[in-house]
């Protein structure tokens, strides 16, 4: 068996009364009085009657699970415990709007939601839009767990099984549901434990914090399974507190942590202390999309690198780039030189290959006989598109990259529809599809402009109907019109009130241009700026 469970159970005999799991009291105040923590061996216990009942109750291979289960132990034994049956998981945020969930609950054919007893009325509101009956489990009545109601398929699990279900933003309409095996977590693991240089992990030694979602293939995939595939600790924080996280982070005694390129920015900008050096305890940081401006201060002032990066949920990281060794090229987006497990290509808009020096489309995949080793193992009911980004043998990564002469990949733009913002993939076409339901709303582009915060910002450049007025209050309306409609980071920070959008000669909408001139509106202040409303959805 080459499961993520296997990795989990050959890791317990090795590492059998080492912590597996903290998770410091900050982080379980809302549901708990202090911290949780849990040794391998405890944690394989749980595991062990979990799957048991859920064998009981008739889980087992090519089924698939909800889990509505934020950033708490619950996920993590759930999660191994339906992994050792051959059940996929499905990882939902319960921040999302019942359409978007609803979205993912019948799209993915899952035959059980497992969650905290907080969401069953949100979810119960959902699955009334899915159209048929689904089971909903609670955590807390675990010993009443729903028959499966559908057959498992014969056999065992293995490296080629469906081990999550992962819904990702695209370019087109609502997420799409990559598909993710064993083998693709037991890379990443893999993976992470050689990586050597600054990113060298001790086994049975490092503790590693990380405050992102286990909805996002950082924290499910690359924090867990590096820390399991090396008998480390995954110090798991219910999200991001900037006022404690240097607080948390030495008290929990972590050796690594995971960013996000929002993070150094905002912890930048807390007042200076004696105690900001980590030197002695923090070996690096693993983050993605730190502003250039930022990286040479936040090491100079906290003590450890800051490691810069790239993958995507589809490539995984067979053909992740990493800055992990000199030169790193600080203060530029240097992301690193190319592996020698990945091929690599940068094309213009032509489909050509790009002189030396000049940014293309970054084209990927692994070396030898299968190209596709280690990536997602498509989208799932959509053939179509899984063959469109692998067009012509090369998966297409949408982001733009340039070469240097020493042969390091610098990151420069996305080629596609996508916002990233703190770490969100957002669709712009997603967000687009929301405004054109309201009736203020003639025409609209939606596009990102820069956020020394957060990286980039939703912005809505629109064009409103007839005799409807330009403004803050209409603004505010439009606002509060998306707000019900989609997670909060998706909303428009920005709205720019134009009167013809760039259009080409086939009447299609100039996506660079249209850029281009939010970028100038912003920078000049020609807009109504909400970004303090876009604050996260009462649950």
């Amino acid at each position: 068996m080459n499961t993520v469970y296997s990795e989990f159970y050959n890791a317990t005999s090795a590492y059998f009364d080492n912590p597996f799991l903290h998770i410091p009291k900050q982080a379980t105040a809302a549901y708990q009085q202090g911290p949780v923590d849990l040794t391998y061996n405890e944690t394989l216990d749980q595991v062990s009657v979990y799957s048991a009942r859920y064998a009981g109750a008739g889980y087992g291979l090519g089924q698939r699970v909800a889990l509505v289960l934020e950033n708490r132990a619950a996920f993590f034994l759930h999660f191994l415990a339906l992994n050792r049956l051959g059940v996929s998981i499905v990882p939902i945020n319960a921040e999302h709007p019942h359409e978007a969930i609803a979205h993912i609950i019948s799209h993915s054919d899952s035959c059980l939601i497992v969650t905290l007893p907080e969401h069953k009325k949100k979810l119960d509101a959902s699955i009334n839009l899915v159209g048929r009956e689904i089971a909903v489990m609670e955590t807390d009545r675990f010993e009443h767990i729903p028959h499966a109601g559908i057959e498992p398929h014969s056999g065992v699990p293995d490296k080629s099984t469906e081990a999550a279900l992962l819904y990702t933003s695209g370019t087109t309409g609502y997420p799409k549901g990559c598909i993710l095996s064993n083998e693709y977590f037991l890379t990443i693991g893999d993976w992470y434990v050689n990586l050597g240089c600054y990113c060298e992990l001790e086994s049975g030694r490092e503790r590693l914090i990380t405050p992102l979602p286990l909805v996002h293939m950082n924290a499910l995939c690359t924090s867990t399974m590096g820390m399991i595939m090396s008998g480390g600790c995954v110090i798991q924080l219910d999200r991001f507190h900037a006022g404690n996280w240097w607080e948390t982070v030495r008290a929990a005694k972590a050796t690594c942590a995971h960013f996000l390129g929002v993070m150094p920015a905002i912890l930048l900008n807390i007042p200076g202390s004696p105690a900001d050096d980590f030197h002695k305890q923090v070996k690096f940081g693993l983050c993605s999309g730190t502003d250039p401006k930022h990286h040479e201060k936040f090491e100079k002032r906290f003590g450890f690198p800051l490691i810069e990066g790239w993958a995507m949920t589809e490539t995984g990281t067979v053909t992740a780039i990493i800055a992990q060794h000199e030169p790193r090229y600080i203060g530029t987006r240097c992301i690193g030189k190319p592996s020698k497990n990945m091929e690599y290509r940068l094309l213009d808009e032509e489909g050509q290959d790009v002189n030396g020096g000049e940014p293309g489309e970054l084209l990927v995949r692994a070396t030898g006989e299968n190209p596709r080793r280690g990536f997602f193992s498509g989208y799932l009911k959509n053939a179509e598109e899984t063959e469109k980004v692998w067009k012509g043998g090369w998966f297409h990564t949408g982001d733009v990259m340039r070469v240097n002469e020493d042969g390091y990949l610098h990151f420069v733009d996305r080629r596609k529809n996508i916002i990233r913002r703190s770490g969100e993939n957002i669709s712009a076409v997603e967000v687009e599809a929301v405004l054109f339901q309201n009736a203020m709303v003639a025409n609209c582009a939606v596009t990102p402009v820069y956020d020394e915060l957060r990286g980039e910002e939703v912005s809505a450049c629109i064009i409103l109907s007839e005799n409807v007025p330009a403004g803050q209050e209409t603004a505010e309306k439009i606002f509060t019109f998306c707000k019900d409609r989609m997670i909060y980071y998706k909303v428009p920070g920005y709205y720019l009130f134009l009167s013809e959008l760039p259009i080409s000669a086939t009447q299609k909408i100039q996506r660079g241009e249209v850029k281009k001139l939010a970028g100038v509106l912003v920078e000049n202040n020609e807009c109504t700026d909400l970004r303090k409303l876009k604050v996260r959805n009462p649950r």
